[in-house]
């Protein structure tokens, strides 16, 4: 299939026809361009032919299996990677959590929670092009006078000073973003940090968030940003306009 000028190009690399066409023709039925390969080889020969915005990887490939061939791209570019697998070993998505991938969906799945991910991921990483002569996608998020730049990856504070995030932190603050003054639960800021290997613990989320806290909120008792709403999650007071 030709890349479209000026969508998000998805690589579908499954050796089961089905599930590539199916996923080809959702996708593209919500505005992605989209190529298939059924295993590694093919996948090369896609690269070699054309840029792609994002990878999806069946787990069982014959050959070089989906763990290999994340490796593979993860040598030669950050190009983000969602894993798919039949199996509910959780072992495997903690390895490939840890070799790169950016996400991970067990099958069988909602063609629409892939969709979710999909997005999610080419918001976060910035992967996805902008469409010349179009709506360029939010790029900054604003609150309190802080700036949290999706491009640079960075949050700078009222005063113009750059603080530092790992990317986990970085990762629950665009969350807290995208749904200001809106409970969000610790499975849900799970989903949001999924890549980070040592999220799939619950309590790291909590860790997460004192850590994010103690980064923009100097004397949390006057001014609060991140709420704790007992037995439901979190909630981010301030409000957020984006540009």
């Amino acid at each position: 299939m030709d890349q479209d000028k000026g969508l998000a190009s998805i690589l579908i690399v499954d050796d089961d026809r089905d599930i590539r066409t199916l996923l080809a023709t959702f996708l593209q039925s919500h505005g992605f361009a989209v190529t298939t390969a059924r295993d590694g080889v093919e996948m090369q020969r896609q690269l070699e032919q054309r840029p792609h915005n994002l990878a999806i990887l069946d787990l069982m490939l014959p050959g070089q299996d989906g763990l290999d061939l994340c490796r593979v791209l993860r040598q030669r570019s950050s190009m983000p990677v969602i894993m798919l697998t039949a199996r509910a070993d959780e072992t495997d998505r903690i390895v490939g959590l840890e070799i790169g991938a950016d996400d991970y969906v067990t099958k069988p799945f909602n063609p629409r929670e892939l969709l979710a991910r999909i997005r999610a991921v080419l918001r976060r990483t910035g992967a996805g092009p902008v469409v010349a002569g179009g709506t360029a996608p939010t790029r900054n998020y604003r609150f309190d006078g802080w700036t949290l730049s999706l491009d640079r990856r960075e949050l700078t504070d009222p005063a113009g000073v750059m603080v530092d995030l790992s990317t986990g932190e970085f990762d629950l603050l665009l969350a807290f973003l995208e749904a200001p003054n809106r409970v969000l639960t610790r499975e849900q800021l799970l989903e949001a940090a999924r890549s980070q290997p040592d999220a799939v613990f619950d309590r790291a989320i909590d860790v997460q968030v004192s850590r994010l806290r103690k980064k923009i909120e100097p004397d949390e008792t006057s001014h609060p940003m991140i709420r704790t709403v007992r037995g439901a999650g979190y909630l981010f007071v301030p409000k957020v306009t984006r540009a």
